[in-house]
């Protein structure tokens, strides 16, 4: 992978842990996820009335990475009922590069260098070990963690194909399967009704402001990826997004005060120096 087109993806991870930062105070996950949702889907709609569209080829694409999407969501939310999940969860992105490398040579014939693949095996190992880091999971909290990483490889995999064939079209293509985020807007209103959705805008204002803001840094991260799966190795530009969990790290050390140990110091390395070599 180019260093330039690397670095942009680096970026991509930086942003999509400094959303999860701001989501990480919020107590409902569901109402979060409504209004991040929400912010998502207005922000593709304005570009989708402003821009081209994608060529034809790519809109079964569209359509299948945005349902595989709103699946994704739902599970996530219904994932932070489980108490293990903030551990469980890094897990699900340590494990999806290697899956994503897996479907990328099985679906778009896709050969990796041995430099690449050492690079991808320790980003994903240095993850996991920050997630089992003097901790355990229970059973059904790994499968579901894993379950989690299948289908964030599935989505990365369908869009690293379908923006292939948009007619390099990537942000029309991104803000078109975006638009399938309005559905969690709708979910939360049939499950809760409108008061559930309206009512906390004068009491949490905070809560919303920073779900709302989540969704439009959320859009920007991921267009970034879907811009650099046109050309990137879809198991490296997956590799490189996921390093979001060693960021996540650095601003909880940094911004929230949290303790971070010597063994997971470490871990962050290995995924660094994975990095590296993907940039190589």
């Amino acid at each position: 992978m180019l260093s330039y087109t690397g670095g942009i993806v680096l970026f991509a991870a930086l942003l999509h842990a400094s959303w999860n930062a701001m989501l990480h105070g919020n107590r409902d996950r569901f109402f979060s996820m409504a209004w991040m949702s929400s912010a998502i889907g207005l922000a593709a709609t304005l570009l989708v009335l402003s821009m081209p569209s994608p060529a034809r080829a790519s809109w079964p694409y569209i359509v299948a990475s945005g349902l595989v999407h709103i699946v994704y969501n739902v599970s996530l939310v219904r994932s932070y009922r489980r108490n293990d999940l903030a551990l469980a969860y890094p897990i699900a992105r340590g494990s999806s590069p290697l899956l994503v490398t897996l479907g990328a040579a099985l679906f778009a014939h896709e050969a990796i260098g041995p430099l690449h693949g050492l690079g991808i095996a320790m980003i994903s190992g240095g993850i996991i070990a920050i997630a089992l880091q003097g901790r355990h999971v229970s059973r059904a909290g790994a499968l579901a963690a894993l379950a989690t990483g299948a289908t964030i490889a599935l989505y990365t995999v369908i869009d690293g194909i379908g923006v292939r064939l948009s007619d390099g079209q990537p942000f029309s293509y991104t803000a078109w399967m975006f638009l399938s985020y309005w559905a969690m807007p709708v979910l939360f209103v049939a499950r809760r009704g409108h008061a559930a959705l309206w009512a906390p805008v004068r009491a949490e204002p905070l809560s919303i402001a920073s779900s709302l803001a989540g969704g439009l840094v959320s859009i920007g991260a991921y267009g970034i990826v879907i811009w650099a799966l046109q050309s990137g190795a879809m198991g490296a530009v997956s590799a490189l997004r996921e390093t979001s969990v060693v960021f996540a790290v650095l601003i909880g050390r940094m911004f929230l005060r949290e303790t971070v140990s010597g063994a997971r110091w470490l871990a962050c390395v290995v995924v660094a120096a994975g990095s590296v070599c993907l940039g190589i």
